[in-house]
């Protein structure tokens, strides 16, 4: 069982209370040392200590997650695997150290690192004098709201609670129909609703008109798509100052990333909407996490209800935690997010070996994978092809695979791990995260060696890989 430091939050709750040090120890029956000692993460906190907190000071066990300091862990071990860090690393317990006890520090050092990674990725290839731009050593926006949304856990509490609310008022029988959310525009907002064809060309699905208060939305959409984008529009008209509130704390760099992020925010309301959390959770357990019969529940569709499963972190009352990534054809991660400790490469491309690949093959079909990363951890990975329409047959169509994931322990709880063999290690297949942080030093699917070995090459012998990692 992992040691739990918690001084932050220990320190956090006593200021909180406006206590000193002495006084909080009496509170809790401790001596002044020992609560000094957990502050500064000298110690590991007790059980005892654990529930004495819990009942003087209200604090929530269930939001002692270790799940953020793993993701954390894992980005910043990816930093210094860097080749300009050689020799530079430290042990595991001072990455853990760093994360549980500054992690304000140790998400500046990733953000520092991925500014670094781009800046030297255009200096190879723009001229000095472009390279002298400021703006290249930012994130770009999306990369921005990306690892905003990725450290939230990509669950924004009061988008949540607000989108549930309304949908216990407008759901059908427990289900919403874009009938219903038609008329809510309607008589709250006077928006007026219409289905329309519109330009192929510009692959448009939604238009809005504050002038008017008129929507237009894209008549070849699905009906899940319809009750998605209208569900968008609501939280734009109704979630606003909840948006606003959380788009101000997040201190975005640039006016771009806090537009990208409120349409992120929008999106996460309207999932919320569509898929309200508590009847969501249920359906989910009830069903062992059977996508099919969770979509045809609620109206959905795959993707939405595989991405709504990995946003499930709602504190007391949290789901299976899920890894969920969108994949096009050329292997780049459009969308990704993990609430398990594998987490998704920052640069390069996803491992060759993951099902996510083969889900293009797949017709539509769920395929299933078990897999082991070299961390020793293995997981249950499902994968589907999807296929996005916005027109008619000169209409573009965009294909996507999604992947959906989590822990094996978790197998008892999932339908798709009934007629698996998971006591047998051979079953499980070796995965990487990436080519270029990956030790598996044998996989003949390499694409690179990794960032922090040396290679050999011999002319003279030949294998599948063309050199030796030292």
């Amino acid at each position: 069982m992992k040691k739990l430091f918690l001084g932050r939050h220990i320190r956090s709750l006593r200021e909180k209370a406006a206590m000193t040090q002495r006084d909080f120890a009496e509170r809790l029956g401790l001596s002044t040392s020992y609560v000094n000692q957990l502050e500064n993460n000298q110690r590991p906190v007790s059980a005892p200590v654990l529930l004495s907190l819990s009942e003087h000071f209200d604090l929530d066990l269930t939001s002692l997650s270790v799940d953020d300091n793993d993701r954390l862990l894992a980005a910043l071990r990816e930093v210094f695997a860097d080749p300009v860090l050689a020799g530079t690393a430290p042990g595991l317990q001072d990455f853990k150290m760093l994360c549980q006890s500054t992690p304000d520090i140790a998400h500046a050092l990733v953000r520092l690192h991925q500014a670094y990674r781009q800046t030297s990725e255009q200096l190879a290839m723009l001229d000095d004098t472009l390279t002298r731009d400021e703006a290249l050593a930012r994130p770009t926006p999306y990369e921005e709201v990306r690892d905003f949304f990725h450290f939230e856990n990509n669950y924004i509490h009061e988008l949540d609670l607000a989108a549930e609310a309304l949908a216990g008022k407008l759901a059908s029988n427990g289900r919403l129909f874009a009938r219903d959310l038609v008329q809510h525009l309607e008589t709250v907002h006077g928006v007026t609703v219409e289905r329309q064809r519109m330009g192929n060309e510009q692959g448009r699905i939604r238009s809005f008109d504050p002038a008017t208060r008129r929507l237009s939305l894209n008549e070849a959409l699905p009906e899940a798509t319809i009750v998605f984008q209208l569900g968008h529009q609501i939280a734009l008209l109704e979630a606003g100052d909840i948006i606003d509130t959380v788009l101000a704390d997040a201190r975005f760099q640039t006016d771009d990333a806090v537009h990208v992020a409120r349409i992120g925010l929008a999106n996460a309301f309207a999932g919320a909407l569509l898929l309200p959390y508590e009847s969501f959770l249920n359906a989910a357990q009830e069903t062992r996490h059977d996508l099919d019969l969770i979509a045809d529940r609620f109206g959905a569709s795959l993707e939405q209800v595989a991405h709504r499963l990995s946003t499930l972190q709602r504190p007391k009352m949290k789901g299976i935690p899920f890894f969920f990534a969108r994949v096009d054809r050329a292997g780049n991660i459009t969308k990704r997010h993990s609430a398990t400790k594998l987490q998704f490469a920052r640069f390069g491309a996803a491992c060759p070996l993951w099902n996510v690949h083969r889900a293009f093959e797949s017709h539509g079909t769920i395929i299933r994978q078990l897999a082991e990363t070299p961390d020793g951890s293995r997981y249950i990975s499902l994968a589907a092809q999807i296929i996005k329409k916005s027109g008619g047959y000169s209409g573009p169509v965009l294909h996507y695979a999604i992947t959906l994931g989590a822990d094996i322990a978790h197998a008892r709880d999932i339908i798709y791990c009934d007629d698996l063999d998971l006591t047998r290690a051979a079953a499980f297949e070796p995965i990487g995260i990436s080519c270029r942080i990956c030790e598996r030093l044998t996989c003949p699917q390499r694409s690179m060696p990794p960032l922090n070995r040396a290679i050999a090459i011999d002319p003279n012998d030949r294998r599948l890989i063309p050199y030796e990692i030292r």
